[in-house]
Order: C-alpha cells, then structure tokens, then sequence
C-alpha cells in the first residue's frame, strides 16, 4: 500500500494541475505513466507507448472571480474593496461552457434577477420577461429549473443569451468539461454560500455583482492514450485489458485545482499495481495483457472512443476488458457495470470473491455509458467496469483529495482482479 498512496500522492500533486488541459496538467499526468510502464519493462504498442488524439475542450486559464457588493455597513463576513468575495472551487466553479467576460469593477457592479419560473407555464410571465433588459445584468437560475430551458420558445431562450451573465445555484459543486464555449460567463454558485452572501449582503434586494471569467477553448489540442502489453505465455494472439483514465478536470482560475484522487488517481494506481504483478516472472499471463491509461475520460469518453475507431489489438480478440475507475473507497462494496449483460462472468466474479472474502457485496449493474468500458462494450468487446461504494462523497470537486482517500478495499479489489484475469485466462467463458 505504501507504493498506491505514493502514486496517488504523485498524481493529485499541485504540480499535475489537476491532470487537465491548462499548463500542461495532463501531459505532465502522461509522462508519469509513461516512465513507470519503462520502469516494468512493458512492451509498447506504438512508439514511446503513445496513442495521441485530438479534442476541442473549453478551460480556464486566468482570472475567475465572482463577487457581490455590500450594502453601506452591513455585512457578516470580512469584506476587501465593498465585497462580498466568493472562493472559486469552494463557492463558485465556472459552468463548463463558460464563456469569457467581465461584469462590474471597483466602482460598479451589476444586478443579477433571479429567474421567475413562472416564464415555464405562463404567457403574461414571459411577456414581462421579454421586456426586462439583461444585456448589462444577469440572471439567477436554481439548478432544479435549467432542464426546463430547452422547452421556453426560441424568444425567450435568446433573451436569456442576451444577459451579461448567468448564474446557477447549485445543491453541490460537480465541475465537468465542454468541448463548446458560450458567449457569455457561466457560473454555478454553491447553494449555501449564495443564500449566505446575498442574506448579509443584499437581504431582499436583488444582488449586484461583479465577475471575472477568462476562458480559453482549446480546439485540436492533442491528448494521448498510453498503451503498453505483456505477452502470453499460452495465447499470445489473445487479449486480456485492463483500463483507466488519468485525465481529470484540471484547473479553475489561478488557485483552485482538482486533485481527483479517487477520479481516478485511484484506479490508474490500480493498473500500475496490476501491470508490475504480471510484469513479474513468476505471474506471466496465459494470454497477453494489454494496459491502457485512457486520456480525455472526463471530456466525453474521446480517449477510449479513439482507440476502438482505431484499435491496437484486433477488437475480436479481446476475450475480456476491466475498467478501473473510482477505486478509492469500498466499505460498502464493488457494483459491476455490465454485470446483468454478462452473467457468466458476473457469477465467476461472485465465486471468486465469495472464496477471498475480498469485499462486502458485489452489485451487478446493467448497461451504463459512464466510463471507458462503454464504447468496447458497445462494439461487443466482453467489459466490465469496477467502482467501489461507500466512504467518502467527494467528486467532481476540489475535496477529491489524496490525504482523505481511505482506500479501504484497494487491496482486495487487487486481489479479486487479478484472480479474475487469471482465471479467464486458464478457462475462458462465452457469453
């Protein structure tokens, strides 16, 4: 265990910015795998291990401030310049279309309305709406109502466009990537520390607010996947896989990042581990395993759709994959995607872990396009993906830290893995 926590730790270091796609966060990310598959020797399918793709992503590089003004003399808070400031990553995150801009300053600020949801069902509500003026103001939207939008006619839905910005209050912080940029600033705001701020700040008044958000979208910005193999010893021309993707959501601003140790600092430190166990003498697979870190999992699965559009091993020849993702907890067990579509598999996992006594429970789930493993899955590659449940909530949030990951089940799920590659490897099972 001392060697995973090393590994997380070096993967959730500031300097990995976040494994994202400001400052070099994910190809720092790609150059640390890429040195420990030569540390084991691993055989590389592609010169240097490299299978690079390109993506469009949106990515905030610079300034993201979000502040609200006070009312002469009446806060709650310490205030620097007649603020209110809310922290980036802990109030406020940029919404992932966000786009660049500049609302309010030193001297000015705007005023933001929050949204009537009566403009869903009522006609006369969507008249006043029309005639209010967003074009230097900006828009408050519970998160509960954002669905609704698509289904306000063309008219209103351009108005709200014409905002200088837009706010959504969130019940929690969920960053995620966008391959677009919207014309106007985005931000989510944290439920409570909306309700907060505007309370000490504004009380019934509508809130005036002054923001900074500096986008940058990136498009054709080259990522990688990582791919390295081992032969076997018995079916050479067979393959076992096992996957993870080490990119995540990178940095907001110049101070907040998100570390992602359990997405998935966690499972990519699962592959290593199991790729230095089959890199030993002693534990050469049956079949050849092949060891994918995926990058750009967090901007739409564009790693792993990349590599089966344009496979390294014949796709037909994969007896089995697992994926590796979220492997940071387990008090409460192991769910199993793809566990319902194959039960063969599914039961010899039970038995194996009924044998170990490795986790809790084993929860088989149905089909889910919420990792790598899908787009194998739907060109019929036999996958499963593993996670772990319990333990701590973080995700998606700058609380995904490595000092509070409890690995809990690391080591069981290491040893339930490996038993279940190696027994598929000495009795293959069809579907």
């Amino acid at each position: 265990m001392p060697r995973v926590r090393r590994t997380i730790q070096d993967l959730t270091a500031p300097d990995m910015q976040g494994r994202g796609y400001v400052r070099n966060g994910d190809l720092k990310a790609a150059d640390y795998i890429r040195s420990r598959f030569r540390q084991l020797n691993l055989q590389p399918l592609t010169p240097n291990y490299t299978q690079a793709f390109l993506l469009d992503v949106n990515t905030f590089p610079g300034q993201l401030k979000l502040k609200l003004r006070s009312k002469t003399g009446h806060f709650a808070f310490p205030l620097f310049g007649g603020y209110h400031h809310l922290r980036p990553g802990v109030d406020f995150i940029a919404s992932p279309n966000s786009g660049s801009g500049r609302v309010g300053g030193f001297c000015s600020a705007a005023v933001v309305t929050q949204l009537d949801t009566t403009v869903f069902s009522d006609l006369a509500a969507q008249q006043r709406f029309l005639q209010k003026p967003l074009h230097r103001n900006g828009i408050a939207i519970s998160a509960r109502y954002t669905r609704q939008i698509s289904t306000l006619p063309i008219a209103l839905r351009q108005h709200l466009e014409s905002a200088a910005f837009m706010l959504t209050i969130v019940p929690k912080l969920t960053a995620s990537l966008a391959p677009t940029q919207s014309q106007q600033p985005r931000l989510d705001v944290l439920e409570s520390a909306w309700t907060k701020a505007t309370t000490a700040t504004h009380g019934k008044e509508s809130p005036s607010v002054a923001l900074r958000v500096d986008a940058e979208l990136k498009q054709n910005y080259q990522a990688q996947n990582l791919v390295a193999y081992i032969p076997g010893q018995i079916r050479p021309d067979s393959f076992l896989v096992v996957t993870a993707h080490y990119d995540h959501l990178g940095t907001m601003g110049k101070h907040a990042y998100f570390p992602g140790a359990n997405d998935n600092a966690s499972g990519t430190a699962m592959l290593l581990e199991l790729a230095a166990f089959y890199a030993r003498a002693e534990n050469k697979p049956a079949y050849s395993v092949v060891f994918i870190a995926f990058g750009a999992e967090e901007a739409g699965l564009i790693g792993s759709s990349f590599f089966v559009n344009h496979p390294l091993v014949p796709l037909d020849r994969i007896r089995f994959l697992v994926n590796l993702d979220l492997l940071g907890t387990g008090s409460e067990g192991v769910t199993v995607v793809n566990g319902r579509e194959l039960p063969g598999q599914f039961q010899l996992l039970q038995r194996l872990n009924e044998a170990r006594q490795a986790v809790p429970s084993l929860a088989a789930r149905g089909r889910a396009a919420n990792s790598d493993h899908f787009p194998f899955s739907e060109r019929g590659v036999p996958a499963f993906f593993l996670y772990t449940r319990g333990g701590i909530a973080a995700y998606h949030d700058v609380q995904d830290r490595a000092e509070t990951l409890p690995l809990t089940a690391f080591a069981s799920v290491f040893v339930l893995i490996s038993d279940f590659l190696n027994a598929l490897g000495a009795h293959p099972i069809s579907k």
